[in-house]
């Protein structure tokens, strides 16, 4: 009996997994946005957390290697470095669906992987919780927990992910560890039972080594408990519509500012450019060739019909009515000198909804201005914590056969999107942010790509920019030119001070493995999976 035969009998003995061949499991889940499929040997999907252990024993036993994925909707970052001297397995933790409700008063929840934003949604609404989802772009499809285990963020509240993890139990790799749950210190010292202090207090006893569990390979994660912030008195979304690019480091300076001033009360802000907000409002002009992009002309041309600014700040607030009016007050007169303000809660914009839903569609301004007027109210849903898919169109901004349907569930993988992300964070000052948009506007054309910039301002201090590197994957001659491009904004980017907070997993082989911190990283990685079985190279550069 050869290695994969007695594998699968042991399994088979050991759990309830349900095993998938090789054809089956490359089918399933080698699908990515950015490479040929991937090839796989096989996937285990479990039913129950326990069996996490015994498949590691195995793993360990039979020395093969494990992927453990939970929803499989990291697009544009995920994948597997496979091995060939190697079994390689999915391990699918999808169906890992437990929501257990540590304190409903305090918004404490505890789920398991398999807890997608919409099925969070969908809880706390049934269960009556006046909380928020901490949903993101992503979609509605999209784990929970995954995302912040990546580190993730969003632009609720509580829009960094992983901070508002107060608790996590898992599995460590080593094969004398592997057969009991990791917990912590706090967990295994209260002898009552309940975890309720372990789940409330974060930081826990001794070396904090909850964050071994992040952006790395060194454990599988089977529970999370996270914070959840209140449903608001009262809520608003901002649109601030800025016609002129001089304006653009007074917009800088005015979000610092509101976010320094008004933190707790404004979430993160996003400022988008024209070519992003024409990403988000238009069909592709060029999609019959898309190896171009959008020309000047082009962009004036669709900017004109649509009305779209040079530049676009969102953001949200919450908090009562009275103070959110006041608050709106303060915007209205600091954003005057920055250009057009209007809230999602005004008269304006519910008359026109209104009219513009009873006038005949065959009038294409009526039909233009309807769909910005939707979009609109799906990125304030998102700030509410409603998930949706208002993100997802874009890994289809190059794919010149399949047209988003936002009707149904969108996955880019499976739709044969073409998309990588180059998320660099940078110095939150209008010069930094000034030298970063001609850097993103110089690079990206060189290959092709069109420069969609996106800066999300989680603090007063520093920003993240998601610059989407969005291609047609059916085309060979684009992918080369894709990876290219990332390859570029990331080394250039550094030498500049624009320093990635994420990379894929094709990036991640090239950090400098000579540096003290990956050093550490290996050894910390050889004394927790001595036989190299979770993930291999995840953050492990070669």
């Amino acid at each position: 009996m050869d290695i994969t035969s007695s594998l699968l009998e042991e399994l088979s003995q050991k759990t309830s997994a349900k095993i998938l061949n090789n054809i089956e499991a490359t089918q399933k889940y080698g699908k990515t946005t950015f490479s040929p499929v991937i090839q796989l040997d096989g996937a285990i999907i479990i039913n129950s957390d326990s069996e996490i252990s015994d498949v590691l024993q195995l793993a360990n036993t039979y020395q093969f290697n494990l992927y453990p994925i939970s929803t499989n909707k990291n697009w544009g970052y995920g994948s597997f470095a496979t091995q060939k001297n190697r079994l390689n397995y999915i391990l699918d933790l999808g169906q890992l669906t437990t929501i257990t409700p540590t304190s409903k008063e305090l918004g404490l929840i505890t789920l398991e992987p398999g807890v997608t934003q919409q099925k969070l949604y969908d809880y706390l609404k049934e269960h009556n919780w006046k909380f928020m989802v901490p949903v993101t772009g992503a979609g509605p499809e999209c784990s929970i927990l995954s995302n912040a285990v990546e580190r993730g963020y969003g632009i609720t509240p509580h829009n960094d992910h992983f901070y508002a993890v107060t608790a996590l139990k898992g599995y460590i790799p080593h094969p004398e560890l592997c057969t009991t749950k990791y917990e912590s210190a706090i967990s295994a010292l209260d002898k009552r039972g309940s975890d309720f202090i372990d789940k409330t207090y974060k930081w826990g006893l001794g070396p904090y080594l909850d964050g071994l569990f992040t952006q790395g390979n060194l454990g599988i994660v089977s529970e999370m408990t996270i914070r959840l912030a209140p449903i608001p008195a009262h809520f608003c979304s901002f649109y601030i519509q800025i016609f002129n690019e001089d304006k653009f480091e007074s917009a800088v300076a005015f979000i610092s500012n509101i976010l320094r001033d008004y933190s707790g009360i404004i979430a993160s802000v996003n400022l988008m450019d024209q070519r992003r907000l024409i990403s988000i409002t238009s069909d592709n002009p060029n999609n019959s060739n898309s190896t171009k992009v959008l020309t000047d002309k082009q962009i004036e041309f669709i900017s004109k019909q649509k009305k779209l600014p040079k530049w676009m700040i969102v953001g949200s607030i919450y908090s009562d009515k009275k103070l959110v009016n006041v608050l709106k007050s303060t915007l209205r007169k600091k954003a005057k000198e920055l250009g057009t303000i209007f809230f999602s809660d005004s008269l304006r914009v519910k008359i026109a909804n209104k009219v513009l839903k009873n006038l005949p569609l065959k009038f294409k301004a009526t039909q233009n201005l309807l769909a910005q007027l939707e979009s609109l109210q799906e990125g304030t849903d998102i700030m509410q914590g409603i998930p949706n898919q208002v993100a997802l169109p874009l890994p289809y901004w190059r794919n010149p056969k399949v047209t988003p349907d936002k009707s149904i569930v969108l996955s880019p993988a499976e739709d044969g999107c073409g998309l990588l992300w180059y998320a660099p964070l940078i110095k939150m000052s209008p010069s930094s942010l000034r030298e970063f948009t001609t850097f993103i506007r110089e690079i990206t054309p060189k290959y092709n790509i069109d420069p969609l910039i996106t800066f999300t301002n989680l603090k007063h201090d520093c920003v993240d920019s998601t610059v989407p590197i969005v291609f047609n994957l059916a085309n060979q001659a684009e992918v080369e030119n894709a990876h290219a491009c990332l390859n570029e904004l990331i080394k250039e980017g550094v030498k500049r001070g624009y320093v990635p907070y994420r990379l894929d997993v094709n990036q991640q082989k090239k950090l400098d493995n000579k540096h003290t911190f990956w050093q550490t990283t290996l050894k910390i990685k050889q004394a927790l999976d001595p036989n190299g079985i979770l993930a291999p190279k995840r953050y492990n550069p070669d």
